[in-house]
């Protein structure tokens, strides 16, 4: 899966979004800094979502497989 991260510099900081997944967003005196942390911000999106999902479903026997988008 690949994602679509945008970045703008605003005044003296660098704001940074994913695209694909609302939610996913950041700001960062630098654009490495920025960077860094959309990264994070987007596997903790990911990581918590996955946790909602795993708490909410119907409990038994499940198939799992890679998604490749």
């Amino acid at each position: 899966m690949q994602c679509t991260a945008v970045y703008q510099k605003h005044g003296d900081w660098y704001l940074g979004w994913v695209e694909e997944v609302p939610g996913v967003n950041t700001q960062g005196k630098t654009l490495k800094e920025t960077k860094d942390n959309l990264k994070e911000a987007l596997e903790m999106v990911l990581e918590v979502n996955k946790m909602l999902v795993e708490k909410d479903r119907p409990r038994g026997k499940v198939i799992r497989q890679r998604l490749t988008v």
